[in-house]
């Protein structure tokens, strides 16, 4: 299998949070072309907590990026390099949530979530124990905590409620692993 080449880099912009670089490359066919790429400076981190009872806490915010949709979706949040991905798990869960959860169970590490454009990769984790707090939101967040049976929560993902990509990963993943949470 032939691979890709690169002939040069041009970094086109970059912000705390991400960088936009295109590339000058040979392609696997052998021909010049120009590549751009989404270089993501944290890592991807979703959590999806359960409660005693077996119920999933969701959380939905609006999202500008597609329109300005209010969305269904796992907490969720940036893991810079250098934090453990469950320390994030537990922060971001703190965060957005208000809960604290006493354990945090990975479901999958490093999945890549948008390979064709973004070096962007995340990790799905179970937290469970959670005892309530308060949130902690970010000027950017307008988050309402929802819960649901895991039930409900898997239906919205089956008929295209929650689209979310980490949080439809993370609902199947934990449909797979439902004897294990004794849902």
């Amino acid at each position: 299998m032939a691979a890709w080449k690169t002939l040069t880099t041009r970094q086109l912009f970059s912000n705390p949070w991400l960088g936009l670089r295109q590339d000058e490359v040979i392609t696997p066919a052998g021909n010049p072309g120009h590549y751009v790429v989404v270089e993501f400076k944290n890592r991807a981190v979703g959590i999806v907590p359960l409660t005693a009872e077996g119920n999933v806490v969701l959380v939905r915010q609006t999202r500008y990026a597609v329109g300005n949709i209010s969305s269904l979706e796992i907490p969720k949040g940036g893991c810079p390099q250098g934090e453990a991905w469950h320390e994030t798990a537990h922060r971001e869960l703190a965060e957005e949530t208000g809960y604290r959860a006493g354990a945090i169970t990975p479901l999958f590490e490093g999945v890549h979530l948008s390979n064709s454009i973004s070096n962007e990769v995340g990790a799905l984790f179970v937290a469970t124990d959670l005892r309530p707090g308060v949130q902690m939101l970010e000027e950017s967040e307008d988050i309402e905590v929802e819960t649901y049976s895991f039930d409900e929560a898997l239906s919205m993902v089956l008929t295209g409620q929650i689209t979310d990509a980490m949080s439809v990963m993370g609902l199947l993943l934990l449909a797979q692993h439902r004897q294990r949470f004794s849902l």
